[in-house]
């Protein structure tokens, strides 16, 4: 393997481009010039079990988590996983710790009490120069929202603001693209409880993490939050269909045994 460069880290996470080709001839004379980079690594260490089964190839289940499933066992699962720390990656680039310098854009109201706060800035699994894969990724700054089940129609006006400045300020950075060649999304189940938007280019390759079953978007939820009657009518309400990985813990500790019981859906 050629040079290595670090992008950044952050916590457990950092990630790198690296060049495949080698750099060396045959007598360790240094070539010139260095290839450019064609591989993006990233490394997580120490590494926990439940990233080991977040990647590792397995088998699929489709499960349908009702308001009763989601509030007698998703909300305490998810309550367990922020107290247990994993969040501190986010709360480090929040409050301005970590990768400052590659946050795009900032919203603060100027407020203490501010609630409509949240940042944008490269996700970790972008190369940061391919606008064709652009990913980028919208952190919202308060922490009472957890993830899309916590979203209730009086978001929306918020909700559509954020979307609004997430895209004006994306294409600002990147004039090459207009509005309508990028999608918001958000993940359910996410990988950790803190809301946040994915900010893609359309034509980005769709894998799994984009899939149906995965991947909700944004205009979507905000059109079903004003569908509802009563301001505090939230997404807690209605039933999710989703994909959970056989090796990860959700199908393992709740799905399966629930399935087993005759009470999963």
């Amino acid at each position: 393997m050629g040079s290595i460069q670090n992008l950044g880290a952050n916590d457990i996470y950092s990630w790198f481009l690296a060049s495949s080709a080698s750099v060396t001839s045959a007598n360790d004379t240094p070539r010139a010039p260095a290839p450019p980079p064609d591989l993006k690594i990233n490394l997580i260490y120490p590494c926990t079990q439940q990233h080991v089964s977040k990647y590792s190839a397995q088998g699929a289940r489709v499960v349908t988590e009702t308001p009763a499933i989601y509030r007698e066992h998703i909300r305490p699962f998810m309550r367990e996983k922020r107290d247990a720390g994993r969040l501190a990656w986010v709360f480090n680039i929040i409050e301005g710790r970590t990768e400052q310098e590659d946050v795009i854009f900032r919203e603060h109201s100027g407020r203490q009490d501010d609630d409509e706060g949240f940042l944008l800035l490269p996700d970790l699994n972008w190369d940061r120069k391919t606008i064709a894969s652009l990913h980028l990724l919208g952190l919202v700054e308060r922490r009472d929202l957890w993830s899309v089940r916590d979203l209730a129609r009086r978001h929306v006006p918020w909700l559509k603001t954020m979307r609004r400045k997430l895209l004006e300020s994306t294409t600002m950075l990147y004039p090459q693209l207009d509005q309508d060649q990028l999608k918001l999304y958000v993940h359910y189940q996410p990988t950790y409880y803190h809301f946040h938007v994915h900010v893609v280019h359309v034509m980005s390759e769709a894998g799994a993490t984009q899939a149906t079953g995965k991947a909700m978007g944004l205009d979507n939820i905000i059109g079903q939050l004003e569908g509802m009657e009563g301001e505090d009518a939230s997404m807690q309400d209605v039933s999710l269909t989703y994909t959970v990985g056989e090796a990860s813990e959700l199908w393992q500790r709740i799905y399966e045994p629930l399935k087993k019981r005759g009470l999963d859906g």
